[in-house]
């Protein structure tokens, strides 16, 4: 595959900025503890910048304050030293006591962790307790890290749980950080009256720190028409679609069956359609060059979503291909990054889309919760006992649209299937995805403008997670969580199930991780409390991460499977009730309302 830069959402990326608080006094306090305090932020860092990786692939940027913080004055030094330097993200560090409320981050928006080192010779615990007190107190809530074994003084070694806390906290901030600021871009407006595709501009404004953007579906008409996109790359695109996009069956009647001259203008129009859905959210210096000023310059977009029917697939080809090949982690121009675009403009499918997106640095894969298959109603239709992983029955996962192309599950991770950030991708990985899926006229009675759908079936044994947001009337923004794994079903049974629905279509059989109680009783109840027609998947079990940046973001978790364990959250949560965790999640983000107002 050829390697070509194309336009990105990425710009100026948020840092973390490491804070080493210390005790004030000197006289020989202060500085006795001076190596100790700035050794401990200097290990921080580099367990971070080692760690993590932002989307582009580039390893993750850490700030530590010039001194020691241990009062007031040094507190504002590095305050301002984080302003400039684009820090999104704030850790402090300490081994010993410090003046809390001094000592502090105020700073409302910036996502705050304390780690607070679990030593004898120094009260580093206390100092964690006192600061997260402030914290509470001031509303400024903070994540607490502290290690469950005492350490040695002297110890310069971080903690498995400590590290896992430090690096869930971090990937959260880091994704709230990256979405501050950035677009929604609406591509058309309300899609067959799906509540989703009413997009809610308070919503994201006020939960997200983002803006949304929304253009007329005309648009694409009128840039289509005039050739407003890089006419080179269109060629390059059509030669790339007909030796990698392999056509499958056409499953309309012969009546509704269309021209081979159709089709290929169906083609040609949903390529172009790709190429400007990109445009439109980042902007493309080639259309500078060619006078069009200001359509070089994208909206900002971070997300989109692209209503397609009805009043566009009246007419014209409809998005299967631009969203699938959009999401996907390579194109034409080589193995890049995902670009999310959401079928239908679901936006409140696009948005757990992009936070696990942020969480992963793997592309997304947005589909229909279609069908609850029980083990008795397998039984019945196909004659078939279903074993194993599927024993309890499964989900079907299908959608005409935006299904990544990475959810074939052609890659590989320890030789295991897998969905991959993108510079882990080879070009092996990404052909076989290609080759793994086919693409099938639209159904005409569906998509009278016509347009090609993806089909493909996700390999068995990957671990994902699928979420989804729901606004509540009176409530708000609520996030429910399910993980659990793909299964694949002998070949005849799945053609009998799958021709039950649209088989050109890609399909997942998703299996939630059940515990015997409330929405995850069984595998029906999961399906029975998902809050929409929707839902979006990544590849591992990153709930805890979800939870985490919910947290943030003042969105309750109404539904999940993650081990209470694992659960990790600011530290004022605890002050809404530790009996009942799902209650006090709603009591606090209730209480300390939106993070942007």
């Amino acid at each position: 595959m050829p390697k070509k830069k194309t336009p990105t959402w990425i710009t100026t990326l948020p840092k973390v900025g490491i804070r080493p608080t210390i005790d004030g006094r000197y006289g020989g306090v202060r500085e006795s503890l001076e190596g100790q305090v700035m050794d401990m932020a200097k290990r921080a860092s580099e367990l971070i910048t080692s760690s993590l990786k932002y989307p582009n692939g580039t390893p993750v940027e850490c700030v530590i304050a010039d001194t020691c913080i241990g009062g007031v004055a040094e507190s504002a030094a590095c305050a301002e030293k984080f302003d400039r330097e684009n820090v999104g993200v704030s850790l402090t560090v300490t081994p010993c006591w410090c003046y809390g409320s001094e000592t502090m981050d105020m700073d409302p928006l910036r996502p705050k962790a304390v780690w607070g080192f679990n030593g004898t010779e120094r009260p580093g615990a206390v100092y964690l307790a006192a600061v997260l007190a402030g914290h509470t107190q001031k509303g400024l809530p903070a994540f607490g890290i502290y290690g469950r074994d005492v350490q040695d003084g002297g110890d310069s070694n971080i903690p498995a749980d400590v590290a896992e806390k430090i690096l869930r906290f971090t990937k959260a901030g880091l994704a709230l950080a990256m979405m501050r600021g950035k677009s929604y871009l609406s591509m058309g407006g309300c899609s067959m009256g799906i509540a989703g595709s009413i997009v809610d501009q308070a919503f994201f404004e006020s939960y997200l720190g983002m803006r949304v953007e929304a253009i007329d579906l005309t648009e694409f008409a009128r840039r289509m028409r005039d050739g407003i996109y890089d006419q080179e790359e269109y060629k390059q695109a059509m030669q790339w679609v007909k030796e990698n996009c392999k056509e499958g069956f056409d499953p309309n009647s012969k009546g509704t069956k269309r021209s081979r001259k159709q089709l290929n203008s169906e083609w040609e129009q949903s390529v172009k359609m790709a190429i400007i859905t990109r445009d439109l959210m980042y902007g493309n210096p080639v259309l500078k060059k060619m006078g069009k000023i200001e359509e070089s310059r994208g909206h900002n977009a971070i997300l989109s979503g692209f209503q397609g029917q009805r009043h566009w697939t009246d007419a014209y080809a409809n998005g299967d291909f631009l969203e699938a090949i959009s999401n996907s982690s390579f194109d034409w121009s080589g193995i890049r990054m995902p670009r999310l675009v959401a079928t239908e403009n679901d936006s409140l499918n696009g948005v757990p889309m992009l936070l696990s997106y942020l969480l992963t640095n793997t592309a997304q894969v947005f589909a229909d919760v279609r069908t609850y298959w029980s083990p008795e109603a397998i039984k019945r239709v196909t004659g078939h006992d279903v074993e194993g992983p599927a024993a309890n029955g499964i989900i079907h996962l299908i959608n005409s649209g935006s299904a990544a192309l990475d959810g074939s599950g052609q890659q590989s991770s320890n030789g295991e299937p897998a969905m991959k950030p993108f510079w882990e991708i080879t070009r092996k990985e990404a052909k076989a995805c290609l080759n793994a899926t086919t693409w099938h006229p639209s159904v005409t009675e569906y998509f009278p403008g016509g347009g090609w759908s993806s089909k493909f079936t996700t390999k068995a044994g990957m671990p994902v997670t699928m979420s989804r947001i729901n606004l509540v009337k009176g409530l708000g923004p609520v996030l429910q969580i399910a993980e659990g794994t793909t299964v694949e079903l002998p070949a005849k049974v799945h053609k009998t199930l799958d021709d039950r629905t649209n088989n050109t279509w890609p399909t997942t059989w998703f299996v939630p991780r059940t515990t015997g109680e409330g929405a995850f009783r069984d595998v029906y109840s999961v399906m029975a409390n998902w809050g929409a027609n929707h839902g979006a998947f990544c590849y591992g079990h990153i709930g805890a991460d979800l939870i985490s940046l919910a947290a943030l973001l003042r969105i309750p978790v109404f539904m999940h499977n993650v081990p209470e364990d694992k659960i990790f959250r600011p530290s004022a949560w605890a002050s809404f009730g530790t009996a009942d965790l799902e209650g006090a999640d709603f009591r606090a983000c209730a209480a300390y309302g939106p993070l942007y107002g």
